[in-house]
């Protein structure tokens, strides 16, 4: 891809600008001001003083509608919440009605384009890549809302780097990431910020710079679409790079808009010299930054200050919740002093999107990509002659766990036969992703086979050895509290030890073991089993994997540096499908078996 003079890889400003993007927000002009008059409506005798507001959202994940598309309903969840842009957009609205269009912002921090079927759709089925091909309904709804900027997340890469650059080309504000570099030049290969200025009542602008930062984690997590295309270097050492250029050039305010949490922890262990989750660690270590908009946590942080230890000053930290259910609000005040605008102070809280009705504006724009992708999730593609569900799937061993391990290992043989790899046994891992996912008995529909594998994981085949594979169940097996024998065992209460996720528990299919829960950590695994014998150390293996825990997602032991024998781009989720539709039928008894429980010395959980 070329290289501009400015050293940006892909699209320049369509004004022609250089790598800032600055202009007035709102159309407003400058309205020459009495003294002691303030902006955003709050007025402190005759010093000059300004308010204006910053709306952010995160983690919107292809919702547009508040409507669930593997359930074919409305959204709800046991808090009721709702989701979706247009929600999102009525909170816009009266926000900029209560301050004054040019007195607000509305930015975001990422994980845009993957999430819902809608946003798989115009990625895969009806790609946005095509020629003449549709415009993204978050592109569309995006615009529309009058976004002034978003940084990268992760899972913007997911579908590859053409289909980002087309979204990219879509949206009329920019795609921030200043640490994602070409992997040639280094040089930013997205644009690092954006200076928007607000003008005041006084004659006196103030410029408020958004610094993009998103995770490291992609170089891992989508190792397919970027190795050797771009790299992702620390949040912190960008932002102690970017963040005294943007005051040089005469920021008032400087606001990050962060992909990355505030617990300054890493899924991926020391696979990666960076923090994953580093949202407070800039805060408190790079000087200069007024607020952040933390992403990728997926939790509801309406304040979070946290002091620089250079200067003393609180940095206000702010994260909605995933899916368009919250906005955030940080509300600055700025008070002129020695000939420039500072910023006397910064509050932070979060809207609820399930207080207000859809946006109708936002619905009639994208309702025909709605209804288009609605038909094809409720498509008929065969049938089960039993129904399963992923309810008691992280702690007991359930068919429809066992019919994804089963179509990747049949896909994996599929793809060895012929190789040197043949005759080795083919193991295959899967994780429960979704505890509400079910297919019914009797007819099955898109929708419900995707909704078994919401990712956009693809398939591979790894190498590994009987010890390995011991070891990788014992590092899964970190899931379950330890609970000891004798007494009561609450399901709830049973997963999840440490805040891991329950993709990040895997059941291996082939094998057949014991996990007690009763026991530390580390030394829980027994009784495994291959083909009726004590599994062989030095036996070995073929493992159908996913691409994020091959390329070390997790920090699983092994995987990732075991002999990759093949890999696919399709999309798991895809594989599952097409399987369904080849063969018409699922037939759960070819494939259910109880391989694994849960024991307490020795004595079964469940």
């Amino acid at each position: 891809m070329p290289i501009d003079r400015r050293g940006f890889l892909g699209r320049t400003a369509a004004t022609g600008a250089g790598v800032a993007l600055t202009g007035a927000v709102g159309a407003v002009p400058a309205v020459a001001a009495a003294p002691g008059e303030s902006g955003g409506g709050r007025g402190h005798g005759r010093t000059k003083r300004y308010a204006f507001t910053v709306m952010g959202t995160t983690d919107l994940h292809g919702n547009v509608f508040n409507w669930d598309y593997f359930t074919d309903a409305e959204f709800d969840d046991k808090a009721h919440n709702d989701v979706g842009l247009a929600k999102i957009s009525t909170l816009v609205r009266r926000v900029r009605e209560e301050k004054g269009r040019r007195n607000t912002l509305l930015i975001d921090a990422g994980d845009t384009i993957q999430g819902t079927q809608l946003a798989y759709y115009y990625a895969r089925v009806e790609p946005i890549t095509k020629a003449h091909g549709p415009v993204h309904p978050m592109a569309l709804a995006m615009n529309a809302m009058g976004y002034d900027a978003a940084a990268l997340g992760n899972h913007e890469f997911n579908y590859g780097i053409p289909v980002l650059r087309k979204f990219e080309r879509q949206c009329r504000f920019p795609l921030l990431g200043a640490n994602a570099l070409d992997a040639r030049t280094m040089r930013p290969a997205f644009r690092p910020y954006v200076i928007k200025r607000m003008r005041t009542p006084h004659g006196r602008d103030v410029r408020v710079a958004v610094l993009g930062l998103t995770n490291p984690g992609i170089a891992i997590w989508d190792k397919a679409n970027v190795q050797g295309k771009m790299v992702f270097p620390g949040l912190e050492e960008q932002a102690a790079k970017w963040v005294p250029r943007l005051r040089s050039m005469g920021a008032d305010v400087v606001i990050v808009s962060a992909h990355s949490g505030t617990s300054g922890t890493s899924s991926y262990g020391d696979a990666l010299p960076y923090v994953e989750n580093a949202a407070a660690l800039v805060a408190e270590r790079v000087p200069g930054i007024d607020a952040i908009l933390v992403g990728h946590a997926h939790v509801e942080i309406p304040e979070y200050r946290v002091v620089n230890r250079e200067t003393g000053r609180a940095v206000v930290l702010s994260e909605p919740l995933k899916w368009g259910q919250r906005l955030t609000l940080f509300d600055f005040d700025l008070v002129w002093e020695r000939g420039g605008w500072h910023v006397e102070s910064v509050s932070s809280k979060v809207l609820n999107a399930n207080t207000v009705e859809e946006d109708r504006s936002i619905t009639r724009l994208v309702r025909g990509q709605h209804k288009k992708v609605v038909a094809y999730v409720n498509e008929r593609i065969g049938s089960s002659t039993a129904a399963m569900s992923a309810a008691e799937a992280p702690y007991k061993d359930t068919p429809v766990i066992d019919f994804i391990n089963h179509v990747q290992a049949e896909t994996v043989r599929a793809a060895l036969a012929g190789t040197a790899y043949a005759g080795l046994p083919v193991l295959s891992q899967a994780s429960c992703f979704s505890r509400t996912a079910a297919v019914p008995a009797g007819e099955v529909s898109v929708r419900q086979v995707a909704g078994l594998y919401p990712f956009e994981n693809t398939l591979e085949a790894r190498l590994l050895t009987g010890a390995q594979l011991r070891e990788y169940l014992e590092f899964s097996a970190r899931y379950y509290v330890r609970t000891p024998a004798g007494g009561p065992v609450d399901p709830a209460k049973l997963t999840n030890a440490e805040g891991t996720p329950d993709y990040n528990y895997d059941v291996v299919s082939g094998l057949s073991y014991e996990i007690d829960v009763a026991k530390a950590p580390g030394s829980r695994v027994g009784k495994v089993v291959f083909e009726g014998k004590p599994l062989d150390d030095a036996a070995q293996f073929v493992l159908a994997v996913n691409n994020y825990r091959a390329s070390g997602g997790g920090n699983f032991p092994h995987v990732a540096r075991a002999r990759q024998l093949w890999a696919h781009p399709e999309e798991i989720r895809n594989t599952i499908i097409a399987w369904v539709r080849a063969q018409r039928v699922i037939d759960v008894a070819r494939f259910s078996s109880v391989d694994w429980k849960l024991t307490r010395d020795g004595v079964p959980v469940f």
